[in-house]
């Protein structure tokens, strides 16, 4: 065995079971990285456009100019805009077919808003199960790496006279890396995973607020 410690190099002696693990390991990291830095982009859009939609949203202006502008949008398609314009439509349609029944009008519009709103939640969640997979697994598939290492560190010594340290520690080296890319891959997934979670639902509450805020409005609409 060398004594050579560095990380390349341990990794390229590692026995075969160990490197396809420390393999699924880097590209569990590696998909972890992209998806992270794809919620974050897509979570401060998100945040953005509600924030630009509420202020334009209680600024007092015409509902149905607003609810044109955002159809020529593509911000209109999704976060808060897109809740927005699904209640509202559905608000005109039924109003059409039954304007006497005011209830049935807004129980339309807010279901309508709910589909909406489920349909966002689920575009703001994608990934995150991943996330949480990575974050949860990934100790242990290292520490298989380093249990089945160590192993093959001990069966190598069987072959020679006498073990001592110098022969051994290269071996058990090899083993830890797996325990140690292991961990390096779950915890900025775990990290990742919590912060992402109580962001989406920051944003959920937030949207279940306007909804609440925008039925009444149209209550208070339809009765004028």
């Amino acid at each position: 065995m060398t004594s050579d410690l560095s990380l390349l190099n341990l990794m390229l002696q590692a026995s075969l079971v160990v490197q396809l693990v420390l393999l699924v390991l880097v590209l569990a990291s590696i998909t972890s990285w992209t998806m992270i830095l794809d919620r974050a982009r897509v979570l401060a859009k998100a945040r953005k456009s509600a924030d630009v939609f509420e202020e334009r949203f209680w600024s007092g202006g015409d509902l149905s100019v607003l609810y044109k502008d955002l159809g020529q949008s593509p911000q209109g398609n999704q976060g808060l805009p897109s809740i927005f314009r699904a209640g509202f439509k559905e608000y005109v349609r039924l109003r059409k077919i039954e304007s006497e029944d005011l209830m049935a009008v807004l129980q339309g519009a807010e279901r309508s808003m709910r589909v909406a709103m489920s349909r966002e939640m689920d575009r703001l969640e994608s990934s995150l199960s991943f996330l949480a997979t990575v974050g949860s697994t990934s100790p242990y598939i290292g520490l298989f790496g380093t249990v089945w290492g160590i192993m093959h560190a001990f069966h190598a010594l069987g072959n020679v006279e006498q073990a001592t340290l110098a022969l051994v520690a290269p071996g058990i080296s090899e083993a830890l890396v797996a325990t140690a890319i292991g961990l390096f891959a779950a915890i900025p997934a775990v990290i990742a995973y919590n912060r992402y979670v109580d962001q989406v639902e920051r944003l959920s509450n937030r949207y279940e607020e306007f909804m609440e805020e925008f039925s009444s409005l149209l209550q208070r609409q339809g009765r004028a």
